[in-house]
């Protein structure tokens, strides 16, 4: 007890600092220095939450030897910043930022800091057309096909929705895009392709945020089904590497469809998910492109709060 208790007492700005800025392993080892426990209680109250994690992978891990990917690694990562008494996903955010960092021979995702930003972001621009985070809509189905031009940029896509309404009154559908680093949102044009017709139009030049309203010409009434397209014309950023769609609410099919110009083919596929921003990213599965088409796809039966993507590299 001793031990703990000389410990337990350590300046908190070291951690505080560790926490807001990482590195992961870094956090991890100011933690746990601060509750004052060795490796061996800290083993000891990870099994106390049914995860399994060895005193080797534990000193690893604060060392920066290793870094926590495994699904159970994951789990006890989130275990961890309970023992240690941590923020919620204080941890898992440092793993999900040096996830998006380029590592060698592999290009940057998104980082958990931009996915931040794009949704503060987000949020404002909304706010400006008045807007609630759902619209008064629930999602039955929601189609997406994603171009990529021969220079290897975010050319557009096309949506189809099918949605209900949840509330009477609901005229108008919030189209939200998210341009590559270096877009030009000024540039980037709605189209309303069926069922609706282009109202008013916000972007963000920092983030590369874009919505448009949809407007649909008349008034839904609770219980009401409707289907719209619409299309963003982009090609206004560098090469894309990924495409994502973050959902705030659960709801029906989505299925996302990536066509790639046959001057410009990837070298590899690969859809992933997360389940928020803060964390890494999983359900990795390689996707084999189609024949004559030049696709790769995705189809969730039933969407779920969270991320789905697809991610590819460039020779």
């Amino acid at each position: 007890m001793r031990h703990a208790t000389e410990h337990a007492h350590l300046p908190t700005a070291e951690l505080d600092t560790a926490l807001r800025g990482g590195p992961f392993h870094v956090a991890l080892r100011a933690a746990i220095a601060a509750r004052g426990l060795p490796l061996q209680r800290v083993q000891h109250h990870l099994s106390r939450h049914g995860v399994k994690v060895g005193v080797t992978s534990l000193s690893y891990w604060q060392q920066g030897a290793r870094r926590p990917q495994r699904p159970e690694s994951l789990r006890a990562v989130r275990a961890l910043e309970e023992i240690l008494q941590l923020p919620d996903e204080s941890l898992i955010r440092l793993l999900a930022e040096a996830d998006g960092r380029a590592t060698a021979g592999r290009p940057a995702g998104r980082s958990y800091r931009s996915l931040i930003q794009a949704s503060d972001v987000l949020d404002r621009l909304r706010a400006e057309l008045g807007c609630s985070l759902d619209g008064g809509l629930h999602t039955l189905g929601h189609h997406e096909c994603v171009r990529i031009g021969a220079r290897r940029e975010l050319a557009g896509r096309d949506a189809h929705h099918i949605v209900r309404a949840h509330r009477d009154g609901v005229d108008r559908f919030i189209a939200v895009h998210h341009g590559d680093p270096g877009c030009r949102p000024h540039d980037i044009r709605v189209r309303a392709l069926e069922n609706c017709r282009t109202g008013r139009v916000r972007w963000d030049q920092d983030t590369g945020v874009l919505v448009a309203e949809l407007l649909f010409g008349t008034r839904l009434r609770a219980g009401d089904t409707f289907l719209f397209r619409y299309g963003i014309e982009d090609g206004t950023a560098g090469p894309c590497r990924e495409y994502l769609h973050r959902f705030g609410s659960p709801g029906g099919q989505y299925a996302l469809q990536v066509r790639f110009d046959a001057a410009a083919l990837p070298a590899r596929c690969h859809r992933f998910t997360q389940h928020s921003t803060a964390a890494p990213r999983s359900g990795r599965h390689e996707l084999r492109l189609t024949g004559p088409h030049h696709c790769v796809h995705v189809v969730e039966p039933r969407i779920r709060p969270g991320i789905v993507g697809i991610a590819w590299e460039w020779e």
